[in-house]
């Protein structure tokens, strides 16, 4: 699996600029922001799928939390730019071996898509497509065969088992969530 991981983390998206003094609305890809935008951290500009652009980069003068993500002042621009309209939707990343380490029983957002999502009483419900941060806490996207996309509370109380190199999140539902 590790000859699959890679090269770079996406640890946020630039949605959009902010005020008049360069600095830029991001929306979380990390639940570890203060070491992704920690000032001096240079991150590198990619696409929606992590992969980096041939130039661009961001060197983050200072961070700051924001109706659930972080306005970024970036070295690059002093104030309002047509350059930050040209980076909107673009992806901040880190090179894999600056991510902080995981923790036992964590896995990076990117290893969550693609995961079978199993339960002990349904067995496997679907497969995870997406991850949505909601003010009430993280957002699994579920597409089921039969019965489209579940939103499932991402939550610590819920999670039996994640087996990155399986592929398998194993989860204990409260009854009725899957009827849903």
């Amino acid at each position: 699996m590790a000859g699959d991981e890679p090269p770079f983390l996406i640890v946020g998206t630039v949605q959009k600029p902010h005020g008049i003094k360069g600095e830029l609305f991001v929306r979380l890809d990390t639940d570890r922001p203060g070491a992704a935008f920690a000032p001096g951290r240079v991150l590198r500009l990619g696409t929606a799928d992590g992969n980096p652009l041939e130039s661009g980069v961001l060197t983050i003068e200072r961070a700051r939390p924001f109706k659930g993500g972080m306005l970024v002042k970036a070295l690059e621009f002093t104030g309002r730019s047509p350059a930050q309209d040209e980076i909107r939707g673009r992806a901040l990343l880190v090179p894999r071996g600056e991510a902080q380490a995981l923790e036992e029983g964590e896995v990076f957002y990117h290893q969550l898509l693609g995961m079978r999502v199993m339960t002990e009483a349904e067995g496997e419900v679907g497969v995870v497509t997406d991850l949505y941060e909601a003010p009430s806490g993280p957002l699994l996207a579920v597409r089921r065969a039969e019965r489209g996309e579940l939103l499932i509370p991402f939550v610590q109380q819920m999670i039996r088992r994640i087996d990155a190199a399986e592929g398998v999140l194993e989860l204990d539902l409260p009854a009725g969530l899957l009827e849903l």
